[in-house]
């Protein structure tokens, strides 16, 4: 379909408004799964609606163009420092091994965990799950039930306890009670749901003296003796945003697709990516929430296709982003400059289009990192009080290389998933 002239679709939004007054048939704002990256709740409820919405401007919901065009605006999900600290620390060469990236740090600063200390092996490790709800979690999940053997078969974990609480920040709250009141507990390991509900619950589980590690989101309290993490959620959005201004020009259009509000590694993504284009020259269309749908996702993206050019498309979680390419190939326009992820959908579908695309990660080895840092901890070593991994997205020139080494992966498998060394592999993630 080709694209409305923007004088025509001006011309159709005044007749319109004259004759029916304002009406509404805009993208819906969503929210549902959580991607990569990273979070998860429940699909929306609501979905966009069907009608071609050709004589309505596209809605910018949650900030949009009006809060791109400031930059991003000081609050629980944009702190300066934080934001310019996580820029630096892409520069910084993380300490360790780079052959074992689940165990390097950027700039640790280590903590005394002797008080944790046990002579007993065969610990009882607790894990409390936000949830397995999208292929980014399926496949860390995998990793880590890989990483767990591996200890069990040296006798140092025994029981290994899981709760899943199906991204419902009730149940989880629920789950870690029950770890605290069981006294069974060697160490409890989270990946929170949502940041300031969990955070109660998180700072009751340190006060019963088990260690606790926090891993994947962050919580607002620094009570757990690590907390495990790539570099973060602006790193993230930062890096789609900067590749999207280096390779559009000024006046191109972008559409941002988000996953679910209320998570602080997606919000700080968005954050960081509003801070890059509001001095940019770039129009952002808006930003949607699709709840990680990818049949939400393509009918918001033909539906701002319908209303105009769309140049670019950034997103805080790109495990969609072959159903948004999809929407260019139904309409028949030329493909974006795309901002997905190191899944494998994504990058094969990159290399048959040729397109433009940088693939960001928030590294999905790090659901090892917890449980080595259970074991150390139990064994009385230091462990970094922020543990932080290093995040690097996967480019061009390093796509075949990728792709070469995940050939018989499936389609929603994470490239840096870092479990080649683990005995399960392959088949643990390839019979998934």
């Amino acid at each position: 379909m080709k694209p409305t002239p923007k004088l025509l679709l001006a011309c159709l939004i005044a007749m319109a408004m004259a004759i029916a007054g304002c009406t509404t048939d805009e993208p819906a704002e969503e929210s549902g799964d959580a991607g990569e990256d990273a979070a998860a709740t429940e699909a929306a409820d609501e979905e966009p609606a069907d009608e071609e919405p050709a004589d309505e401007e596209p809605a910018a919901t949650e900030g949009g163009e009006e809060a791109a065009e400031g930059g991003a605006e000081e609050g629980e999900f944009f702190v300066r420092e934080d934001y310019e600290r996580q820029l630096a620390q892409r520069d910084v060469e993380p300490e360790g091994d780079p052959a074992e990236p689940w165990l390097q740090a950027i700039d640790p600063e280590m903590v005394d965990t002797s008080e944790y200390a046990v002579e007993e092996d065969g610990q009882t490790l607790c894990f409390s799950n936000a949830s397995i709800s999208n292929p980014w979690r399926v496949t860390g999940w995998i990793t880590m039930q890989q990483q767990v053997e591996v200890f069990q078969e040296s006798g140092e974990i025994g029981e290994f306890r899981v709760a899943d609480a199906a991204d419902d920040d009730n149940q989880q709250i629920s789950d870690i009670q029950s770890f605290i009141d069981s006294g069974d507990c060697g160490a409890i390991i989270i990946s929170p749901s949502t940041t300031a509900t969990l955070t109660p619950i998180v700072e009751e589980a340190c006060a019963s003296g088990v260690p606790v590690i926090v891993f994947d989101r962050g919580v607002n309290t620094d009570c757990m003796v690590t907390f495990i993490h790539p570099i973060g959620g602006y790193a993230y959005g930062a890096d789609g945003a900067e590749f999207l201004v280096e390779n559009l020009e000024e006046g191109d259009t972008v559409l941002a697709l988000r996953i679910l509000p209320g998570v602080d590694v997606l919000e700080n993504r968005w954050a960081a990516a509003q801070e890059i284009f509001a001095d940019s020259g770039l129009e952002v269309l808006g930003d949607e929430f699709t709840g990680g749908d990818a049949a939400q996702i393509k009918d918001i993206v033909t539906q701002y296709l319908q209303r105009g050019d769309v140049d670019g498309i950034w997103m805080d979680a790109g495990d969609g982003s072959v159903a948004a390419l999809e929407a260019f190939e139904d309409a028949g326009v030329d493909y974006p400059v795309m901002v997905g992820e190191d899944e494998m959908s994504f990058l094969r579908k990159w290399e048959e289009t040729g397109i433009t695309a940088i693939a960001p990660v928030y590294s999905n080895f790090q659901w090892r990192t917890p449980v080595i840092a259970a074991v150390r901890i139990w064994d009385g070593e230091e462990v970094p009080s922020e543990w932080v991994l290093p995040q690097e997205p996967i480019t061009e020139d390093q796509l075949g290389e990728f792709l070469e080494a995940n050939a018989d992966m499936p389609s929603l498998h994470y490239a840096k998933f870092g479990g080649e060394d683990l005995p399960g592999f392959p088949e643990a993630w390839t019979d998934r």
